[in-house]
Formats: C-alpha cells, structure tokens, sequence
C-alpha cells in the first residue's frame, strides 16, 4: 500500500471517529497552549530581570579607594590608597582594553529650586562617557559633552523622579533651577529607569552635571569613584587586571594586592540573575512538559481504544495479506496527524493568548513605578515554538506507537473472532 493510500485511510478513519478526534485533538492543543504560554512568561521574566539589572551599566565596573595588605618599595601596609583625578586620564590612554572610563564625584543633600518647588538631590559630576558606561538614556534633550565640562558649564541633567517632582509635566529643557542657590541650565531628562542594581544613589533620584563644574562645590582632584567599561566581556579579567597594576605603578602598592585599590565588577552578580531565571525557566518547562505529557497519555488511550474497536477491521486487512508494516503506519500515521492539528491549535492559541495578555505588572509595584518599566513582555518566541513542537512529537510518537505495535502483531484468526 501506498503513502498515499495509508493516509486517506487515517484520514477516513478520524472522521469517523469524530467525537475521539476533536476529544483528543483538543487536549493536545489545551498542553500545548500552556506550554507556549508558561515558556513565553518564563522568558518575559528573565528578560525583565535582566534589563532590571543592566539598567545600572551595561558591563559596569567602579573602582574606588582601598588600603593595601601588603607591603611595597618600603612603604607599610596598612596604607590608605586614594584614587586622583589624573589616574583616569592616565588609565584611559594607557589601558587599551578600558573602552570607556569616568571619574565620578558626589555631593549629598543639595537643595534643587525650580520657583515654589523645592527638593533635596544628590549630584552626581561625571565625564561625558559616563553616559555609556552607565546605560544613560534621555526622555529629552541632549547629555553633557566635552565643551560642557571643558568650560565649567553650569548645565545640569534631571533623574526621572527628580524632573516630576521639580516640573510636574511642564518642560524642563532650557529652564533654569538652582543648586544650593547657584543657577544651572536644565540640558536633559532621563528616562525613567527601573534597577536592581545600583551604588549609592538611583539615577531617577540624582542629577548630573560636568565633573569640572564641580568645582563650585568642592575639590575635583579627588574622584570618588572610577567607573568604566572593558572593550566587550571577552577582556574583563584582563582589563581588571592591566587597570589593577597601573594604578598599582601610579600609587605605589603590589600589583596583586587586591585591598589597596577596590574593582567591583557588576557582572558577577549576574550569575544570580541567571541563576533565579533559570531557575524559574525550569520549573515552568517542566510544567508545560508534565501537561503535554497528560495530553500525550490521553492520545495513548485514544488509540488503545481505537485499536480495540477496529480489531476485526486489522484483523480483515491482515487477512488480505496486508503486511504488519502497513497496519503499524496506518496507526503511526493517524497518532500524527491529531499531533499536528492539536500542536497547529494549540501554538495558534498561546500565541493569541500571550497577546492578549501583552504585559504583566512585575517590579514596578515593589519599587513604586508607574511606567510599567519593569513589567514583563509576554511574547510567543521561536524557542517555545520548537521545543513544545519537538517535545509534542515525542509525546506523539511514544504515545502512538504502542498502540501501532499492538494493532501489528494481532493474529488475523483471532482478531476476526474478536467480540
């Protein structure tokens, strides 16, 4: 018998056993739906967890004072290592891995005025490439460039809350407020940002200015911190490193000594973001399998059942000299055919279903945002879509193929006299 043939037979015999069809059809397609819903939610977690996470850097590493363990060139240990405004220029043209660097200096409790409207802020006086280093990313207007901080400009760029609670919704860009009395033009807005992440003050609650403006409020030759970026994450190690032993040169400490000079590198803490997502992920793949596989039992019984209504059926063919070969593919191809209808409906359906969803409120809640930044994205991904198919036809063919074997190796004698 033909492929052909064999397959208009499945076909014949489905519809007329319509009720078991759809019954069984439908089941598949509810297991398969969840799992292409469970899956897309588990992916939206990790991806709003993550994006929670680098809101504070993308690759970020900060380096600040220390005090060395050991002793060096004479010097005692125990000494107290503080970072100078020059170590950045001098680390950003002789460490070739650092792809992006800025000193970065603060002050606490600076009184902000915009007319009747009056709030404590943190400034935060940094170089134009801490926009990169830090993932900044404008609501409106523009970030402090170079002519900014070579002429001491008095510009100033709003964190997110800082601008509502200073503006409410009227524009910021071109307006003036003061810091402590003195008059900063407003540059630039943040978009608000949603972290996980941070040191010291959130950026929504900061506001920004050129590092050599600061010297309205206080000394610049000492940075508190040193924060940077490696060329790609390939060199981390290796920039930590070559960083670690220019200033080791520069401030006179043991290049290994890792107290003398502290590097934080973000990235670390990333292994618990992957750690919680995937633990997540798991758990709701596993899920999603456990009711595919109870949709894949239903299709076992199905056709057990099936088999048993048509033995004297197999047992009639047999006896026509239809070989095993053909009653097994027959069964084989009928198991496939409900598969592939059910996994069809049911992708079709946890795809309309995540769209309809869209979003859910994740972060946002326990950090009191309104923006639905740190929501979760429901999308149907590609990933989903292949291994609930692949997982679907491996419940499909185990399910299948027991009752296949069992309608193959039926004597046609007693099949025929089969009550």
């Amino acid at each position: 018998m033909t492929w052909r043939f064999i397959f208009s037979e499945s076909l014949a015999a489905l519809k007329f056993h319509r009720t078991r069809t759809v019954f069984t059809t439908t089941s598949l397609a509810w297991g398969v739906a969840c799992f292409v819903i469970l899956i897309s939610y588990g992916d939206g977690f990790r991806n709003a967890l993550i994006k929670a996470f680098t809101a504070v850097g993308q690759d970020l590493i900060i380096t600040f004072n220390g005090q060395t363990s050991s002793q060096q060139g004479g010097l005692r240990a125990g000494r107290k290592v503080r970072l100078e405004l020059d170590d950045a220029g001098i680390i950003k043209e002789s460490v070739p891995l650092v792809g992006a660097l800025s000193p970065e200096i603060m002050k606490y409790g600076v009184k902000a005025n915009n007319g009747h409207r009056d709030k404590e802020v943190d400034i935060r006086a940094v170089w134009p490439e801490y926009g990169v280093v830090r993932n900044i990313k404008l609501e409106s207007g523009r970030w402090i460039n170079e002519d900014d901080r070579l002429h001491q400009a008095r510009v100033v760029v709003l964190g997110a809350k800082i601008y509502k609670q200073l503006f409410g919704e009227a524009p910021a860009e071109d307006q003036e407020i003061t810091l402590n009395g003195i008059r900063f033009t407003v540059i630039g807005v943040l978009l608000n940002k949603l972290q996980i992440a941070n040191y010291n003050t959130p950026d929504n609650n900061s506001v920004f200015i050129p590092y050599d403006t600061f010297t309205i409020f206080g000394d610049i030759h000492y940075p508190w911190f040193l924060v940077w970026k490696p060329l790609n994450g390939g060199v981390r190690d290796q920039a930590i490193t070559q960083v670690r032993a220019k200033l080791a040169e520069l401030h006179k400490f043991a290049p290994t000594d890792e107290k003398a000079i502290e590097i934080l590198a973000f990235s670390k803490f990333m292994t618990i973001i992957d750690g919680m997502s995937l633990a997540v992920q798991v758990l709701l793949g596993f899920v999603g399998a456990l009711t595919l596989a109870i949709g894949g039992v239903g299709l076992a019984n199905i056709m057990l059942a099936s088999v048993i209504d048509r033995t004297k059926e197999i047992g009639m063919v047999k006896a026509l000299g239809a070989p095993k070969s053909t009653i097994l593919r027959q069964f084989l191809v009928e198991a496939t055919l409900v598969v592939a209808a059910g996994g069809l409906l049911g992708i079709t359906a946890g795809w309309g279903v995540t769209m309809l969803i869209g979003t859910m409120p994740f972060l946002g809640p326990a950090f009191k945002d309104t923006t639905h930044t740190g929501d979760i994205s429901l999308t149907v991904s590609l990933t989903s879509v292949v291994v609930s198919t692949t997982v679907l036809l491996l419940v499909g063919l185990i399910a299948g193929l027991v009752p296949a074997m069992k309608a193959a190796r039926m004597d046609p004698i007693q099949a025929l006299h089969y009550e």
